[in-house]
């Protein structure tokens, strides 16, 4: 079984799409941590993230720095959306998230483009959603955990900014597929998220062994 879970930053997708994982026992892939990964590099060797072939050189890394804590720095995240804009760079990472995707016995992965351009034959795909304002709260409250302080308006500039890149970018923009399952977490606790998501995953799958049958 494939899950695609696809959604814009701080909108629950990832503690959605790792609930997932573990409920279903399949393998889990955050998508958005490879452009992470590309961006630290490119930071890293001083190169610009608006330049394209900076960052296609980038695209040679090894997993383990997937691990690196410092990918999930607000420095790297935004360096990250601007590489993920670009077209060679999306196309150099893409194979190895097909391959992930449709491994034997099936993944969840989660990013911006899954149920689009990753895996459109995913077995289920869900949209995560939740508004900009109350995104920016989750962000700036991760962020103040961490020691980091900003102000909620730079957070809220900087999500915005960062949806209308993912959206109007010309190569695998930010969309829902046609098929996926909405899930707007705006007003839902963690665990009311998962219980929903888990139900939306059970009814789709539901939809097609009845389909099947028929």
């Amino acid at each position: 079984m494939i899950i695609a879970v696809d959604g814009p930053a701080a909108s629950g997708k990832g503690t959605i799409a790792r609930a997932l994982s573990r409920h279903y026992s399949l393998p889990h892939l955050d998508t958005g941590l490879l452009y992470r990964a590309v961006a630290a590099a490119v930071l890293k060797d001083e190169f610009d993230p608006a330049n394209e072939t900076d960052a296609v050189s980038a695209c040679s890394f090894d997993d383990y720095t997937l691990d690196d804590p410092w990918l999930k720095s607000e420095e790297v995240g935004k360096a990250a959306s601007i590489v993920s804009a670009h077209p060679l760079v999306r196309a150099a990472l893409l194979l190895r998230q097909k391959k992930f995707a449709h491994q034997a016995g099936g993944a969840v992965l989660d990013g911006r483009d899954i149920g689009t351009v990753i895996a459109p034959d995913a077995d289920v795909k869900l949209y995560v959603k939740a508004t900009p304002m109350i995104r920016a709260q989750r962000r700036h409250m991760e962020l103040r955990k961490q020691g980091i302080l900003t102000s909620l308006d730079k957070v809220l500039n900087d999500i915005r900014a960062r949806d209308e890149r993912d959206a109007k970018r010309a190569n695998s923009p930010m969309v829902p597929a046609d098929d996926a399952a909405m899930l707007d977490t705006s007003f839902l606790s963690i665990d009311a998220a998962v219980q929903r998501a888990v139900a939306l995953v059970e009814a789709r799958m539901a939809a097609k062994a009845s389909a099947a049958a028929d």
